[in-house]
């Protein structure tokens, strides 16, 4: 199980990246107070949220919509003690504005393909990657689990501020964002006319089903617990839930061969968050053996650098479903870090490239189908330090 302590490292991991992002901008936060009487409110019971830079010259009619990441909460006292941080993970009530940087930067420097289109930061406040959809409302803790409709509501307000007549439309995320960005990619694309062109792009959010240090899938049972409170199974694709039990099909592994939309995956092969808390969880590692490795690589003895190697090689096994469709791609690094699109790495250097491109160069040509794009990084089999 993931402790509430361990929640509270996540949060502090993703504010220390957003406070770190290269901000291109200030933009304001929008509420959709309309959104109460549809019942489409975050775990408070608060309106939800999105930020939203206007596009203008060739992208004016082309729309980038990133989802924001910040983990999940598995039972009601944890969403309890979601929605009264100070992050406004569960409350637009405590939401501060975030810097607009990396794949949704106004700078063409910066941002090459998307910089002039109508940039979307999607606020996220309920936990469940934007699954959930419980009826019933926690009358102890007025508490609602409602994400899948805080989804649909920020999406039909966009829509009728004009992406409806999008030309390319493009969903991102990081982290639980990636997770989200994969999840509701189709229904994404149900919201556009068959002209357009839509596509998916979740950074760090390929959370693999692989073994952790004891061998076992404890992680595994937090994402039940997840799916279970939620009420997540009927938002997750029904040609995986009808295959396998539906807290499994909130692994992408199992979850993309039924995503029909184009999907590229950006991820680290080495992936911080993954290496914390599912390689080298509390239950995984309890007397604290990995803890010095993972704090510190120079700190690794060679049986713990191997055992990050077979790490990495499960994960490689778990993305390898990427590679068997020509309309999805991946950029795969080894870089030890979580999430890098919403950052000034996206393009600038000291940047890791695959085949001498950046990811914004990967991603750009593959979305506006230049060329196709599946690489791994397969010099650096040891985790980097790439920033």
């Amino acid at each position: 199980m993931v402790t509430l302590k361990g929640l509270i490292c996540i949060f502090t991991v993703f504010i220390i990246i957003f406070i770190n992002i290269q901000s291109s901008e200030e933009v304001g936060i929008t509420i959709i107070e309309s959104a109460v009487s549809k019942g489409a409110v975050c775990l408070d019971g608060s309106p939800p949220a999105y930020q939203l830079d206007r596009g203008y010259g060739n992208g004016a009619n082309s729309w980038l919509i990133h989802m924001q990441g910040g983990g999940w909460c598995d039972t009601i006292q944890d969403c309890v003690y979601r929605k009264t941080d100070n992050y406004g993970l569960g409350s637009s009530k405590l939401m501060q504005e975030l810097y607009f940087g990396g794949i949704l930067s106004n700078r063409s420097d910066q941002n090459p393909n998307f910089y002039s289109w109508n940039r979307v930061y999607m606020r996220y406040c309920d936990g469940s990657s934007f699954t959930g959809d419980v009826e019933a409302v926690d009358p102890v803790n007025n508490l609602y689990l409602r994400g899948a409709r805080v989804f649909n509501v920020i999406v039909e307000e966009l829509m009728s501020l004009g992406m409806k007549n999008a030309q390319n439309a493009l969903l991102s995320g990081c982290s639980a964002g990636g997770l989200s960005a994969i999840l509701n990619c189709d229904k994404f694309r149900g919201y556009f006319l068959a002209r357009t062109r839509v596509k998916c792009v979740p950074d760090a959010g390929y959370f693999s089903h692989v073994k952790d240090l004891s061998g076992e899938y404890h992680f595994e049972q937090y994402y039940d617990r997840i799916v279970t409170l939620h009420g997540s199974a009927k938002n997750l694709p029904s040609g995986c839930t009808s295959n396998m039990k539906p807290s499994l099909c909130f692994y992408p592994q199992y979850t993309m061969p039924y995503v029909k939309t184009p999907v590229f995956l950006i991820n680290s092969a080495y992936d911080t968050w993954q290496v914390f808390y599912i390689l080298s969880s509390y239950e995984a590692d309890p007397k604290g053996e990995f803890t010095k490795c993972k704090n510190d690589l120079s700190q690794c003895t060679p049986a713990q650098r191997k055992r990050l190697e077979e790490f990495r090689s499960d994960f490689l096994g778990a993305v390898s479903i990427v590679a068997k469709s020509s309309t999805k791609g991946m950029f795969i690094n080894s870089c030890y870090t979580h999430c890098e699109v919403d950052q000034v790495v996206w393009f600038e250097k000291p940047n890791p490239k695959l085949q001498n491109k950046s990811m914004a160069e990967a991603v750009g040509d593959w979305f506006f189908d230049k060329s196709g794009f599946q690489k791994v990084d397969t010099y650096h089999v040891d985790p980097q330090h790439c920033y």
